[in-house]
């Protein structure tokens, strides 16, 4: 008698449902995407116990004809695909027939359903077997409650984590199906608490507001790109918002939320050099791309697929991120308020295209009256208007200039001005002052002799090309720090981080140009490994050349270096090349690209200016205006930031001035 059975469709949906339902956020996302396929533009996902006890889910999509109803919950059941070519063209999100029968076999299942042409249809199916089928209200759309998920398959249930990871587990699906379809209103409720509502009217920012936050989506920058097969778009935070797992990053492709380990490495290196060791942005990344291009049937959850023209790919979003940095001034502020002020609406703070508002000083307390004639201060300095000038913003700031003035250095005042605290009757928006006023606060065309620091803020519309401003030494603090300033604040450099930056961008070019600069050496330098490293540095001689290591054989297990390029860092020679094998020896799969790239930051840390140096004042000066020049002057090559700036407005926020 032969082995070889066919099994029920019971024990079939059981074992299927081991691919498709492995928790209750499995649940949840196979009935949410169901939804999405329907043309919902309302969803409600109700669950009780992290979806342990009920996972309720309600939409106003089109329903399910009666006759189809029972057909649903049979394996293999779709009405998203016909014959095998339209497996090349996937458009939907679920097509593969399995969801409904496989939950339908671990839980007790209700649905009621409706095309809203005639009365509707409810079904009950507990374990995988039919027990209910009824009219019911024929309301249009499809409303399925999930009880007693797993009641059956104990084995499964025992795995299941506690009902915070659960509950988590399903906050950030929804999370990421509102971020996937703006249009669509998501309303997750969790034991009668309602978790996140988002108002389904397309705009992905108000999407992200809800779900990060206002102060984070304050903080997010739009990315887009496009190719000949690829069309991205999405929003990437400001690198000095980071977490500590790349969970944040979100990658949809044609709609759907997908995993891709490439994807993420592709985003990480357009944020090169800008964030530290071991922090991830938060990232947005929506990919349109002509489905024949993509295979999303790869595993039955549908959250990896495989992609065509991978590398077209990776580049695009790699130089997208990278441009979406490189015109921004990524200066962070230190000042951190004790408490978030609200803002007058949603809009204020969702106006991201031109990146995070930016906080500068109110017109200081002068001794103009009504607007009226000009009264000078002690020191000759312009005086300012009576009265705070207001923004659309409720902080009631000018954004600040990033512009530096190209004024000689200003001295510490003895008696400095400061912002006005706000008081009633004394505001007034920039638009409506006199053009005589106004005028007062532009930059003045004075002759280079006689320029003299204006310590108030310029109009917004006065913004330079410069990345980072011009800056006037004040001194030093711990011989570490350097404390700078202009007239839009003080700034904090880290003198070790900026020379780092400055010297990765020279060694950088450097390290790709290293046959034309070779120095020959009186006594040659001799390196020494085991068998098996000598074997892979033989095999990589090439790839050491092209990075200035130019070694010979000098025994058994010996390497002779005669020759090195110039700009190696004097006096360290051995130890940079030493370190440069490391690295190679450490590689997994040998990248000249990255071996270079490694090379110049190690090269960039080991000649720069340590803590406890003191330096002179033109030292200092010297130091800043090159890194006004540098390509990216913001973070060392390890992601840490060089600058921390502190406009006069924050500083009179901290000393209670302003409240």
């Amino acid at each position: 008698m032969g082995k070889i059975i066919q099994l029920d469709d019971a024990l079939s949906n059981k074992i299927a449902a081991g691919e498709v339902v492995e928790r209750p956020a499995s649940v949840v996302k196979e009935l949410a995407e169901n939804a999405l396929d329907a043309g919902s533009t309302i969803i409600e996902i109700e669950v009780e116990e992290a979806g342990l006890a009920k996972i309720r889910i309600t939409d106003n999509g089109e329903g399910i004809a009666e006759d189809d109803v029972s057909k649903a919950f049979h394996r293999h059941a779709t009405s998203k695909i016909k014959d095998e070519t339209d497996l090349f063209r996937i458009r939907t999100l679920g097509f593969r027939g399995e969801a409904l029968p496989s939950i339908a076999s671990v839980s007790r299942l209700e649905m009621k359903t409706s095309t809203g042409d005639s009365a509707g249809t409810r079904i009950v199916i507990e374990g995988g077997r039919e027990t209910a089928f009824e009219k019911a209200p024929s309301r249009r759309g499809t409303d399925i409650t999930v009880t007693d998920l797993f009641f059956n398959t104990p084995a499964r249930l025992k795995y299941v984590k506690t009902i915070h990871t659960e509950l988590g587990n399903i906050t950030d699906l929804v999370n990421r199906l509102a971020l996937s379809h703006p249009e669509v209103s998501f309303r997750l409720i969790h034991n009668g608490k309602k978790l996140l509502h988002t108002n389904g009217n397309g705009d992905v920012r108000q999407v992200l507001a809800a779900i990060y936050g206002m102060g984070i989506a304050k903080m997010l920058v739009p990315i887009e790109g496009k190719s000949l097969d690829y069309k991205i778009s999405g929003y990437a935070s400001l690198p000095e918002v980071t977490r500590a797992s790349r969970n944040y990053i979100s990658t949809m492709i044609n709609g759907r939320f997908i995993r891709n380990y490439g994807l993420a490495k592709a985003v990480m290196e357009g944020y090169h050099t800008l964030l530290p060791i071991g922090r991830y942005p938060i990232v947005l990344l929506n990919v349109e791309m002509d489905p024949i291009l993509v295979d999303v049937n790869v595993h039955p959850s549908k959250m990896e697929v495989r992609i065509s023209k991978e590398a077209e790919l990776f580049e695009l979003v790699e130089s997208a991120i990278s441009a979406a940095f490189k015109q921004k001034q990524l200066i962070p502020s230190g000042y951190k308020p004790e408490r978030a002020e609200k803002p007058k609406s949603e809009q204020t703070f969702l106006e991201l295209d031109n990146g995070p508002e930016q906080v500068s000083t109110p017109v200081q307390k002068g001794a103009l009256n009504s607007f009226g004639g000009q009264a000078t201060s002690g020191a000759g300095a312009p005086t300012v208007l009576s009265g705070q000038v207001t923004s659309d913003f409720e902080s009631g700031a000018l954004q600040q200039s990033s512009a530096g003035m190209g004024r000689p250095t200003p001295q510490v005042q003895s008696s400095p001005s400061y912002p006005p605290r706000r008081t009633a009757g004394q505001e007034a928006s920039w638009s409506s002052l006199p053009d005589q006023v106004r005028e007062m606060f532009l930059p003045q065309k004075v002759e280079e002799g006689n320029r003299q620091p204006i310590p108030v803020e310029t109009e917004p519309e006065t913004v330079s090309a410069e990345r980072v401003p011009r800056m006037y030494p004040i001194g030093q603090m711990h011989g570490t720090y350097i404390l700078a300033q202009n007239e839009n604040g003080l700034y904090i450099i880290d003198q070790h981080a900026a020379q780092e930056r400055l010297k990765y961008e020279f060694f950088r070019v450097k390290v790709g140009q290293v046959e034309s600069e070779l120095q020959d050496m009186l006594v040659p330098l001799t390196f020494e490994y085991s068998t098996d490293e000598c074997m892979k540095i033989n095999e990589y001689k090439e790839e050491l050349e092209k990075v200035g290591v130019f070694l010979e054989d000098f025994g058994p297990n010996s390497f002779i270096v005669r020759s090195h390029p110039q700009w190696l860092p004097h006096g360290e020679e051995k130890e940079v090349i030493e370190e440069m094998i490391e690295q190679l020896l450490s590689m997994k799969k040998v990248d000249i690209k990255k071996l270079r790239e490694e090379a110049a930051i190690m090269m960039s840390c080991k000649g720069s200016i340590k803590a406890n140096r003191h330096l002179r004042t033109d030292e200092i000066q010297a130091l800043l205006d090159d890194l006004r020049r540098a390509s990216d002057p913001f973070t060392c090559p390890h992601g840490r930031p060089i600058i921390v700036h502190f406009s006069s407005y924050e500083m009179e926020k901290m000393f209670k001035r302003v409240m």
